[in-house]
C-alpha cells in the first residue's frame, strides 16, 4: 500500500469514527489488509496457518479434497462429489431420507481434515457429515470418511441440526467480527463477519485507533500501541532458585493474553456478542462466556480429557498456569505451530540436565518413549484423525489407575502390561516421589460418581484446598449438590467469597441441595458480582424460587435476571435457551408465556429433551395430566434414544394410575441408560405388585450403580416384607454402610418373619 493510499484509508476511517462510532474513540475492525505493509512477516507467517484456513469460500484455492465425481459408499448408499463450472457440490442423504444436490459454499479447516458446509435459505449454514482426510496418502489419508457414523437423523450432531449449525456452533470461533444475528419470529439468520477466517483483528481487537497511533495522530487512548489489549507473556523474565529444577517466574503480571485464546480455545456457552472483556476495563473471560468445569462429560476423574476440550480447561489445572505460562511461551501465534522444536518447548524452564534418560524419563533417549509430551501431554484423537494433546501436563498416576480406572500413558503405550505394573515401576524408578501413592482430587470426585458415603466431606475438603487450581476447587463445589451437609454448607459459604471467579462459578450448582431459603443465604451475594456469568447463572438458579421470596429478594434479584433472559434471548436459536426462558416465565407465573417458550424450544430443536419434560411438567401443574403425558409420547417419538422421556412418562403414568405401563416406562429408560442408577431405583419400586424377585433385583442393581446405601436399604425392606430368604445377606450387605439402630430394626424383623 502506497503512503497516499495509506493516507486515504487513514482520513475516511477518521470520518467513519467520528461520525459512526458510538464514542470518539471506539475502536473499529478495518481488515487485515491494513495490517501487511507495517507486519508482512508476521501475515506471511499467518498466512497458510489453522488461523488463515479456520474457513474460507470454497473455491480452487481452499478446497482440497476430491470433488472429481468422486464416490463414497456409506451404509451401502452412494455419496457423490463433483463439480458444476467453479462450484462444488455433494450429492448427499438429507433429513428427508431422500438424496439431494447440496452446493459447498465454504470449506472449515484444512489439516488433518477439511469440512465443507452448506447454505440453506433461511441463513442456516450447516457442516455435511463428511470430511476430507487431508494427511497423506502414507499415513492413511486422502480419502473420504464419514464423521459421525453412528448418527441418526433424531440426534443433535446429524448434519442438519443444531449441532452441525456454523452460525451458533462454528461462527464465534472460525470467523471475526461474527455477529450471529437470529431472528427469533421468524426462526432465520443474517449472520456476519467482518472477516470470513480468523484474522489479524481476531486475535488483537479491533484495530483502527492502532491505525491512529501507528500514523502518529492524536486519538489513541491507551498503552497497547493502540489496541485494548495486551496480549504479552505474563512472565518477562525467568530466573534460577536454588533448589528448583526448573526456572521460576522473577514476576507474574495480568495480561489478556490467555483470555484472549480461552474465548476460542475451550468448551463454553456464549453469553453474547460483546467483548468487553478483553478491553482492559475487565480482564475475564466470564463476561462473554461460561466455561465448562471438570464435568465427567468431558474429563476423567483425574482431569485428563476424556471429550474435546480445546485446551482452556486443561491448561487452567496445570502448575503451568499457576506459574505464569501463557500460549505464547510455547506457541508462535501466528504460525500456530510450536515456536521453536518440540525437545526444545521444555527445556526453556526446565533445566535440561536434570531430565535426561537416566534421570527422569528411564526411556531410550531420542525415541518417541523418552519425549517429554509422551507421558506429560498424551494424544487422544478425534474427529477420526485429529490427534489432540492434553494440556494439564499430568504427572503419571497408575496408582490412580488401579483404584479407581484413570487412564495412564503407561498402560496406553505397554498395552500388554497392567496398572499394577505400571505402579511398581514407576515406584522402582521415583521411590522418593512426592505424588505416588499421595491424596489426589480424582478420589474425591470417582467417590462422588458412585455417590459414596463419604464423598461430600472428601469434595469439600477439595473444595477447600488452596494447594489446588481454581477449576479444581470449582468443580469439587459443583459436584456438591448432591451432599449438602455442614461441611458442604462451610466450602460453599467460603467459595462465594473467594477471589477466584471459576470457584464461585462451582458454588451456584454445588448449592442446589438446599431448600429456597437457605440456598437464598448462600448464593444471594453474587446476584451483585463484578462478572456477568456468575451473577447471571446466580440469577437463573434462584429465580425457581421466585413464589416463595419476598417482595426486597425479588428486588435484588431482578437487575441479574433481566441480564440472564438477555442471554437466553441471546441463545433463543437453541432449545435450551428457550427452555431457561420458559422456566423463567412459569417461576413468575406466566404460564401462558412458558408454554409458548417450550413449545418453541420443541419446534426449532424436537430432539431437545428437556423441553418436553419441562413442558409436561407445567401441564401437570395445571391438572392436565393427559395433556403431559400425550407431550412426552410426542419427545418420545421425536428423540427415542432419551431415557429421560420414558422415565418421566412412567411417572406420569403412575399419577394417571396406570401401573403396569409405567412400569414398562420405567424399564425401557433402564435399557436406554443402563448406568441410571435413578432409573433402576424407581423401576425396582413400580415392579413391587408384579414381581417382588425382578424389583428386588432392579433395586440391587441401583445400589450396584450409586453405591447409595438408601438404594440397598429398600431393597433389604422390601426383601423383608416379601419374606425372601435373600434379606439376611443384604442387612449383612447393608451393615457396611448404615448406623446400628437400622440394622438392629432390621434384624427384628427378620427374626420374625420365616424367609421362604
Amino acid at each position: 500500500m502506497t503512503k497516499k493510499k495509506l493516507t486515504y484509508v487513514f482520513l475516511v476511517m477518521w470520518v467513519n469514527i467520528i461520525l459512526f462510532s458510538p464514542t470518539v474513540f471506539s475502536a473499529d475492525f478495518i481488515g487485515s489488509e491494513s495490517c501487511i505493509d507495517c507486519h508482512k512477516e508476521a501475515v506471511d507467517a499467518w498466512q497458510g496457518s489453522d488461523h488463515d484456513m479456520a474457513m474460507k469460500h470454497a473455491d480452487k484455492s481452499s478446497v482440497f479434497g476430491d470433488f472429481d465425481n468422486a464416490i463414497f459408499e456409506f451404509e451401502g448408499k452412494t455419496n457423490r462429489f463433483f463439480k458444476k463450472g467453479n462450484e462444488y457440490w455433494v450429492n448427499i442423504e438429507g433429513p428427508d431420507g431422500q438424496f439431494h444436490d447440496y452446493k459447498i459454499s465454504y470449506t472449515f479447516g484444512f489439516e488433518p481434515l477439511q469440512q465443507y458446509m452448506v447454505e440453506f435459505d433461511d441463513g442456516r449454514i450447516q457442516l455435511i457429515p463428511f470430511a476430507w482426510d487431508s494427511r497423506s496418502a502414507e499415513e492413511g489419508g486422502q480419502r473420504w470418511y464419514h464423521l459421525y457414523p453412528n448418527m441418526k437423523k433424531t440426534d443433535e450432531f446429524y448434519w442438519t441440526n443444531s449441532g452441525q449449525n456454523w452460525n451458533f456452533m462454528c461462527a464465534d470461533c472460525h470467523s471475526t467480527d461474527v455477529k450471529k444475528n437470529y431472528d427469533i419470529k421468524t426462526d432465520t439468520y443474517s449472520t456476519t463477519w467482518s472477516e470470513i477466517n480468523v484474522s489479524c483483528e481476531a486475535c488483537h481487537g479491533p484495530a483502527s485507533e492502532h491505525l491512529i497511533w501507528s500514523n502518529n495522530q492524536e486519538g489513541a487512548t491507551n498503552q497497547h500501541y493502540g489496541f485494548e489489549r495486551d496480549l504479552s507473556k505474563s512472565v518477562k523474565e525467568w530466573v534460577f532458585k536454588e533448589g528448583h529444577t526448573t526456572l521460576q517466574p522473577k514476576q507474574i503480571q495480568a495480561t489478556d493474553q490467555i483470555t484472549m485464546c480461552a474465548q476460542c480455545h475451550s468448551r463454553r456457552a456464549q453469553l453474547n456478542e460483546d467483548q468487553a472483556h478483553i478491553k482492559g476495563d475487565s480482564k475475564t473471560l466470564l463476561d462473554s462466556y461460561l466455561p465448562s468445569l471438570i464435568t465427567p462429560e468431558l474429563y476423567h476423574n483425574d482431569g485428563q480429557i476424556y471429550d474435546e476440550d480445546y485446551v482452556y480447561g486443561s491448561f487452567m489445572q496445570s502448575k503451568m498456569a499457576k506459574k505464569g505460562v501463557t500460549c505464547t511461551n510455547c506457541h508462535d501465534p501466528h504460525t500456530t505451530k510450536l515456536s521453536i522444536p518440540e525437545e526444545a518447548i521444555c527445556s526453556q524452564c526446565h533445566i535440561a540436565s536434570e531430565y535426561t534418560p537416566e534421570k527422569h524419563t528411564f526411556h531410550l533417549a531420542n525415541t518417541e518413549a523418552s519425549q517429554c509430551t509422551t507421558c506429560h501431554m498424551p494424544e487422544t484423537v478425534y474427529m477420526g484423525v485429529d490427534a489432540r494433546r492434553d494440556h494439564s501436563w499430568q504427572i503419571p498416576r497408575p496408582d490412580l489407575s488401579k483404584n479407581i480406572g484413570t487412564p495412564n500413558v503407561c498402560t496406553q503405550c505397554h498395552e500388554d502390561k497392567d496398572d499394577v505394573w505400571a505402579d511398581e515401576q514407576v515406584g522402582q524408578w521415583f521411590p522418593d516421589s512426592p505424588y505416588r501413592n499421595q491424596q489426589h482430587f480424582a478420589v474425591a470426585f470417582y467417590a462422588s460418581d458412585i455417590h459414596y458415603r463419604g464423598a461430600g466431606d472428601a469434595l469439600s475438603y477439595t473444595a477447600q484446598d488452596a494447594k489446588q487450581a481454581g477449576i479444581i476447587r470449582g468443580s469439587a463445589l459443583q459436584r456438591l449438590s448432591a451432599f449438602p451437609s455442614k461441611n458442604t454448607l462451610v466450602a460453599l459459604g467460603r467459595a462465594v467469597k473467594n477471589n477466584d471467579e471459576l470457584i464461585r462459578l462451582g458454588a451456584i450448582q454445588g448449592s442446589a441441595g438446599y431448600k429456597a431459603f437457605d440456598r437464598w443465604q448462600i448464593i444471594s451475594p453474587l446476584l451483585t458480582d463484578p462478572v456477568l456469568a456468575i451473577r447471571t447463572e446466580t440469577a437463573g438458579a434462584l429465580a425457581a424460587y421466585w413464589s416463595e421470596l419476598n417482595p426486597l429478594q425479588r428486588e435484588q434479584l431482578s437487575p441479574a435476571l433481566d441480564e440472564y433472559i438477555e442471554i437466553q434471548k441471546f441463545n433463543s436459536d437453541r432449545g435450551f435457551g428457550r427452555t431457561n426462558l420458559g422456566n423463567v416465565y412459569r417461576a413468575q407465573g406466566e404460564l401462558a408465556k412458558a408454554e409458548e417458550a417450550y413449545l418453541g424450544a420443541i419446534e426449532i430443536e424436537p430432539y431437545f429433551v428437556n423441553s418436553y419434560v419441562n413442558l409436561a411438567d407445567l401441564y401437570r401443574s395445571q391438572g392436565k395430566e393427559n395433556k403431559g403425558y400425550k407431550i412426552l409420547r410426542k419427545g418420545i417419538n421425536a428423540q427415542p434414544n432419551s431415557g429421560a422421556l420414558r422415565y418421566s412418562a412412567g411417572l406420569s403414568l403412575l399419577r394417571l394410575n396406570q401401573k403396569a405401563e409405567a412400569a414398562e416406562r420405567f424399564k425401557q429408560a433402564t435399557q436406554i441408560e443402563k448406568q441410571n442408577a435413578q432409573y433402576w431405583y424407581v423401576y425396582g419400586l413400580s415392579m413391587e405388585s408384579f414381581s417382588s424377585q425382578q424389583a428386588a433385583d432392579a433395586l440391587g442393581h441401583a445400589f450396584t450403580i450409586s453405591g447409595n446405601p438408601q438404594h440397598l436399604f429398600v431393597q433389604c425392606d422390601m426383601l423383608l416384607k416379601n419374606k425372601s430368604n435373600k434379606a439376611k445377606a443384604c442387612i449383612n450387605e447393608l451393615q457396611k454402610y448404615a448406623p446400628e439402630n437400622v440394622i438392629n430394626s432390621l434384624n427384628q424383623r427378620l427374626n420374625q418373619v420365616k424367609p421362604n
